[in-house]
């Protein structure tokens, strides 16, 4: 299966919008420039007609250029190692990717082979979410990824200690890619599972949950995660912009889950609460 790369040239308060409005249409990885940035989607899931009535909704915000192109598969990789940087989060976790060397000095190495996944590290949600998991004690914990892209929260689960893992993501090049990941950073006991939260009926309770997906499955979806999360546990939102916040929280209260701190970059936020 091919690729298509939509590169997008627009003011920065303006490609976050586009950014969350492009996730709403299957687009699942980012790339920021200096210009815009660069969306991906899979050739199946494209349609040309979407975007178009996306940008033209906001032609009149100011000036959008754009324009796609396909990527064969074959060439992924290339692409990646062309422009994929290693990545240093909260002084302690490297995201790098196997054609890096190692770097020195730092507590957890994660390496990750995207492969057309959500989740290198470098977009803002996925710092974040892990500047959040470095707060809360993994240690013997059963943890739920929803949306896992490339497993790398799942990963850094892992290195902090938690017995059990389960990922979830409803891409199936996603959840092959996660599975991969997980196992090349010596986690081969850790679940990748396609679907979306109807596949966590009949699951036990989780100690730690993280769902890094967008703010309308977070609000459609938190009722279900919440059942899953016995009191006192935390469970860790990313995926929505500073202004949505006070939505999430909304929900989350009427879920049982109290709000406890969160982390904001580039307007966009990563939010803690526990369960009542």
């Amino acid at each position: 299966m091919d690729f298509v790369e939509v590169r997008v040239q627009a003011p920065r308060e303006l490609a976050d919008i586009l950014v969350a409005e492009l996730s709403q249409v299957g687009f699942d990885t980012f790339e920021d420039n200096d210009e815009g940035f660069c969306a991906y989607t899979t050739e199946d899931v494209f349609n040309p007609d979407d975007v178009a009535e996306i940008m033209s909704r906001y032609q009149g915000t100011d000036v959008i250029e754009y324009d796609h192109r396909i990527i064969t598969r074959q060439n992924w990789n290339a692409e990646w190692e062309k422009n994929f940087q290693p990545l240093i989060i909260a002084d302690k976790v490297s995201v790098r990717a196997p054609f890096h060397p190692k770097p020195e000095g730092v507590e957890y190495d994660i390496v990750i082979m995207p492969r057309m996944s959500f989740g290198t590290g470098h977009h803002e949600t996925t710092a974040l979410m892990i500047e959040n998991q470095l707060t809360v004690d993994h240690q013997g914990k059963r943890v739920l990824d929803m949306g896992c892209g490339t497993g790398i929260l799942a990963i850094m689960a892992g290195m902090l200690g938690a017995r059990e893992i389960l990922a979830v993501d409803v891409e199936p090049w996603t959840v092959e890619n996660a599975r991969d990941n997980v196992q090349d950073n010596g986690f081969p006991e850790a679940e990748c599972r396609l679907g979306g939260v109807e596949v966590l009926e009949g699951e036990a309770p989780f100690d730690i949950i993280l769902a890094n997906i967008n703010r309308n499955v977070l609000l459609e979806d938190m009722h279900a995660y919440a059942a899953l999360l016995p009191a006192g546990c935390p469970i860790i939102f990313s995926g929505f912009y500073e202004e949505d916040l006070s939505k999430i929280q909304e929900e989350a209260k009427k879920q049982g889950l109290a709000y406890q701190s969160n982390r904001k970059k580039n307007n966009w936020v990563s939010a803690i609460f526990t369960k009542l």
